[in-house]
């Protein structure tokens, strides 16, 4: 591999301005090549960051001896075929969450990482945060103990985002896999990513898009349409684990709640932490409770410089010098969890792993 790693981006839709300027960013990157469907949205990225190749179909960008490794940042239902494609082509691939849109791709995504020897990261993008890695380190030296009871939600009162996002055919489901993969996971992966035992969820289709609501913003889709919307309003869900441990998640794109809301909090037998809104560390000292608030830069989740984080560790796993936070099997396991909360829905009971 060449001194600098040699970036191509497939998908030159919102995500990608985060993936492209992240990776400009880097003194050891060099951005050479933009796939898009859209060919003059490729050209308009290429020409904005100086990138010299640009492609609208993502086997010739691959074909190209001069890519070391890919950022997948197209619609879910794109992201198994072409980062199998990229695999077996001998590329590093970072994908976007979520890593696909059903659990059987997820095997063979991974079946792929294993035979090709290279590696893909989920792009979990909030473990690479700098309120997640602080609060790794207190869970690392035992200062909260156990966790064994997460909580968190992300609720939007007015926010679905349109096109590609409410058509379950490419987004594979609605805020559940959309917002919610980010607070499950980042849950997930602080109570030391135990195995899933159960799930219970549910699954509602009440409101619509709510296209006709005016006076309050939101972000909408390039291709938005509100002729289109299969994907449901809100989700929530109870997951068990096989250590006894248990999560309670609710997400919206669409709810009547008086504002928007995430949270993320995390209990443990020592102590607690709460991620979301802002940062905080519940903990006791001589019979006396305390709160305790690091004096940090951000207390929330700094979306620039979180995937700053991820692009830069992505750089230094391409270039050997660390592995990554969100390998392929915790995408294959999160697909297990989104998976069995959208069965649980439909089925209206609780569904069991083996």
């Amino acid at each position: 591999m060449s001194k600098k790693v040699r970036i191509g981006v497939v998908g030159a839709g919102s995500i990608s301005e985060s993936h492209l300027s992240s990776y400009k960013n880097n003194p050891e990157v060099e951005l050479i090549a933009i796939c898009d469907l859209n060919e003059a949205r490729a050209k308009d990225k290429a020409a904005k960051y100086g990138i010299p190749n640009v492609y609208t179909d993502y086997h010739a960008l691959l074909a190209n001896p001069d890519v070391d490794a890919i950022s997948v940042c197209t619609w879910n239902n794109s992201h198994a075929p072409i980062s199998i494609a990229a695999l077996n082509a001998g590329k590093n691939v970072l994908c976007e969450k979520p890593l696909c849109k059903t659990v059987a791709e997820a095997y063979e995504v991974e079946k792929a990482v294993k035979a090709s020897g290279k590696v893909l990261q989920v792009g979990f993008v909030r473990r690479y945060a700098s309120n997640t890695r602080i609060v790794k380190q207190f869970l690392d030296n035992g200062d909260l103990g156990e966790i064994y009871y997460a909580k968190a939600n992300c609720i939007r009162r007015l926010g679905n985002p349109g096109g590609w996002f409410s058509d379950v055919e490419r987004s594979g489901g609605g805020p559940l896999i959309d917002v919610g993969v980010h607070v499950i996971d980042i849950c997930w992966y602080l109570m030391g990513r135990p195995k899933v035992k159960t799930v219970s969820g549910n699954a509602y289709k009440k409101l619509g898009n709510r296209s006709n609501i005016q006076n309050l913003n939101y972000y909408k889709a390039a291709d938005y349409n509100a002729e289109i919307n299969t994907v449901e309003d809100m989700a929530n869900a109870v997951i068990r684990f096989e250590n006894g441990a248990s999560i309670l998640v609710d997400v919206s794109f669409t709810l009547h709640a008086k504002k928007d809301e995430i949270t993320v909090k995390l209990y443990g037998d020592k102590g607690g932490a709460e991620l979301e809104p802002e940062l905080a560390i519940v903990t006791e000292k001589y019979d006396t409770i305390l709160n305790v608030t690091p004096q940090i830069n951000n207390l929330s989740f700094d979306f620039v410089a979180g995937f700053q984080n991820e692009i830069n560790h992505f750089v230094d796993v391409c270039l050997g010098r660390k592995e990554t936070l969100s390998p392929v099997e915790d995408g294959v396991e999160m697909m297990k969890i989104l998976c069995g909360i959208y069965e649980s829905a439909e089925l209206g009971r609780e569904v069991h792993f083996d």
